[in-house]
């Protein structure tokens, strides 16, 4: 398996793998924005990409739902006012 600085490459990881990595980096994400360097960031925004990507790949026929959605978002803030 490739290893790389940020860990194994992503089109390797089983779908269970690839699912952890996910919920991992996007737990830490607001924590390295916050207090990264500059280089931690980097690093981390890459391997998102990276993780996404794989992700998206894998199941391009997802179906997202409705509320996730620019209209279901705008029907949910529409009620606001």
């Amino acid at each position: 398996m490739a290893e790389h600085a940020a860990g194994a490459a992503a089109r390797e990881l089983e779908d269970g793998r690839l699912l952890k990595e996910l919920e991992t980096i996007h737990r830490t994400r607001h924590e390295t924005l916050l207090h990264g360097s500059d280089d931690a960031l980097a690093t981390h925004t890459q391997r998102l990409k990276e993780l996404e990507d794989e992700y998206v790949r894998r199941h391009p026929d997802r179906a997202p739902t409705a509320g996730r959605t620019r209209s279901g978002a705008r029907a949910r803030t529409s009620g606001e006012d």
